[in-house]
């Protein structure tokens, strides 16, 4: 008799921490997320090894490219953050 009170208190505690977990998240605000009318742009440069978003020269996928901050490489940001990273530009480096 002990353990079925023990369970149920166990149970209720479990589905009133569940509760409280779903009615204190916060929705995103509106207008926020990738897709919702923000402009991106490419910028050259500012990339990691392996983490390039399209084609340069040397490879033809995304992720291939083995040198970090490669001035012919790009990753697709929000537009006019390009400009305040260092080394981020909005045209490719000299090909070669």
């Amino acid at each position: 008799m002990n353990s079925h009170k023990l369970l149920k208190t166990a149970l209720i505690g479990a589905l009133t921490l569940g509760a409280a977990s779903i009615a204190t998240a916060t929705p995103a605000p509106a207008g926020a997320g990738a897709g919702a009318g923000m402009s991106m742009v490419k910028c050259y440069g500012i990339n990691a090894a392996h983490k390039n978003d399209c084609k340069s020269p040397g490879h033809s996928c995304a992720g291939q490219d083995s040198k970090a901050r490669d001035a012919n490489a790009f990753v697709a940001v929000p537009a006019g953050l390009c400009e305040k990273i260092d080394g981020g530009s909005t045209t490719p480096g000299a090909k070669g």
